[in-house]
């Protein structure tokens, strides 16, 4: 099995444990290389990113273990940086400029149509609420929203691998049955996936919510896409607790070889390699 990851949370953002025992763990269930990859930072506290002032504790951590544990494990440090707007990005220097092995591109909130910000990485009932709420009930709306700051954050770059693709897909589609499979949609997914294969960004199939929902991020049904398109592909499973960082792992690895792939990446020796499926 490829037994790698590079999308983790720890204790200095919404992880629920010390990011220590995510790599004890990983130790013990004999991973190759594993990354840390902490919410970013954002212009506002939040419950879930990493506050400025914590920035140079993470980065000593991150380092301090990674000397610690080079014997047993290829430790790799990075993080996840939302696409807020366009001042508050993966593209700006205060993250392109830190010494990190790698960085995670991401979206969560947006922007509402009173300009007030909300979180859509949410409870399907919490997911309702704001379509509700802060737009309208206008599901088609939202989706396009969400897309375009996406395409937003593609365009000005300053990442290597898109987080959790499509991960609005499940809650937009338990509010509206069906969304999945209308045209509109489907030529929305296709022009995105296109632009990120043209960027050459690499795409996470993101495993959190398969065991409870059943469902990896990009959804499956993309990864033919993913195949045809070219676009590099890894398996993180987007771990907040040490035990779950191998969650969903094996399951994604054998959807993959379904739709035809042959590798996915790993990073070895500090460098992105295609590796084999094993």
């Amino acid at each position: 099995m490829n037994l790698t990851n590079y999308h983790s949370h720890c204790s200095f953002c919404d992880g629920r444990a010390p990011l220590e025992d995510f790599i004890k763990e990983a130790i013990r269930q004999n991973f190759t290389s594993y990354g840390i990859s902490s919410h970013a930072p954002l212009p506002f506290p939040t419950h879930w990113t990493m506050e400025q002032e914590d920035l140079p504790a993470y980065l000593e951590e991150c380092f301090r273990l990674r000397e610690q544990y080079k014997e047993q494990i290829e430790l790799y440090v990075g993080l996840e940086i939302d696409y807020l707007n366009n001042d508050s990005n993966p593209s700006i220097a205060r993250f392109t400029e830190l010494p990190l092995d790698y960085r995670i591109g991401s979206v969560h909130l947006l922007y509402d149509k009173k300009d007030e910000i909300v979180d859509i990485d949410c409870s399907t009932n919490k997911y309702a609420q704001i379509v509700n709420d802060h737009f309208d009930g206008d599901i088609k709306y939202i989706v396009n929203l969400y897309y375009e700051r996406l395409l937003r954050m593609i365009e000005l770059g300053g990442f290597d691998i898109v987080g959790h693709a499509d991960k609005m897909h499940y809650n937009a589609s338990v509010y509206h049955p069906g969304l999945l499979d209308e045209a509109w949609y489907n030529s929305l997914m296709l022009h995105y996936f296109r632009t990120i294969a043209s960027k050459g960004y690499m795409v996470e199939i993101n495993t959190k919510a398969f065991l409870e929902k059943g469902v990896f991020f990009p959804n499956e049904r993309y990864f033919t896409l993913l195949k045809e398109l070219d676009i590099p592909v890894l398996v993180n499973s987007d771990a907040h607790f040490p035990e779950k960082i191998n969650s969903g792992r094996p399951e994604a690895l054998l959807a993959l070889k379904k739709a035809g792939f042959t590798h996915v990446m790993e990073l070895h020796r500090g460098k992105w390699e295609k590796t084999s499926l094993i």
